[in-house]
């Protein structure tokens, strides 16, 4: 079995990703579940510009889009309710109570909304996570907002609350990341953009039990699995292929899918 945690549709910052992407890819590459949240309601540009308000879309509209794909496909897809810190809890608080069955998480872009992620509008939704007991997943990198730190900072405030260190530092080696994952019970890692190296180094330093298959797909077209959009081979066939052979049976599916089903309940699946 394979739960692929990070999933997206959405035209947005480029990007067309679609819901008969995320239909094809399962099909295709044996995937099981997945998590999908929306782009769409995002606020800057890839250099933290704001997108001018007549080209967003409200986080709401957004997510209702993602949540109507999850209910047509039930038993495949769950949801990750990408947020808009700008906008109020009370906005979209009503959506996440009427669809608690299928939303499994809370998503934060800290770069594409440009705020700290200890920022006090980021820190109302974590609060909303914490009232209905959803782990908060977040973009990291090596940005001032976006940092891996920061999330560790925050998750340290919040020891009820589980954070997922989406990338685990987008653009570096994953050192830090891994380092601050082991000081917390609370802290967990996904594997997208993730070498098969900082993998094994993550469950050398970590254990076996903090981190779960994620893949940003289809971010580079419906193969994303297969390869980059430029025929580059995707660093996903490892994880599906010689990854099997390099650590034990049990390891290997907890990464790929019984993580997930604990942190995300998602043990129907």
């Amino acid at each position: 079995m394979i739960i692929d945690t990070h999933t997206h549709i959405g035209i947005s910052l480029g990007f067309n990703m679609k819901e008969e992407h995320i239909l094809y890819m399962m099909k295709e590459y044996s995937i099981d579940h997945c998590i999908v949240s929306n782009t769409e309601c995002v606020t800057h540009d890839h250099t933290q510009q704001p997108i001018p308000e007549l080209l967003r879309q409200n986080h709401v509209d957004t997510n209702r889009k993602v949540i109507d794909f999850a209910r047509k496909n039930e038993g495949k897809i769950s949801v990750a309710l990408w947020v808009n810190p700008y906008e109020s809890t009370d906005t979209i608080e009503q959506l996440l109570k009427d669809n608690l069955d299928i939303v499994k998480a809370i998503k934060f872009h800290p770069y594409h909304s440009n705020l700290h992620f200890d920022s006090e509008l980021i820190d109302n939704y974590i609060k909303l996570a914490q009232k209905y007991s959803l782990p908060v997943v977040t973009h990291t990198g090596n940005g001032d907002c976006d940092n891996v730190k920061l999330v560790y900072e925050v998750a340290k405030n919040y020891p009820d609350v589980n954070f997922v260190m989406v990338h685990m530092g987008l653009g570096t080696n994953n050192s830090e990341a891994i380092e601050l994952i082991s000081k917390l019970p609370n802290l967990y890692g996904d594997t997208t953009w993730v070498s098969i190296e900082s993998t094994l180094r993550f469950l050398e330093v970590c254990g076996d039990n903090k981190i779960m298959f994620g893949s940003d797909a289809p971010i580079d077209g419906k193969d994303t699995y297969l390869n980059n959009g430029k025929g580059d081979r995707s660093l996903y066939q490892a994880y599906f292929n010689e990854f099997k052979s390099m650590v034990d049976k049990e390891t290997y599916d907890k990464i790929m899918y019984k993580n997930a089903q604990k942190l995300f309940n998602l043990k129907d699946i």
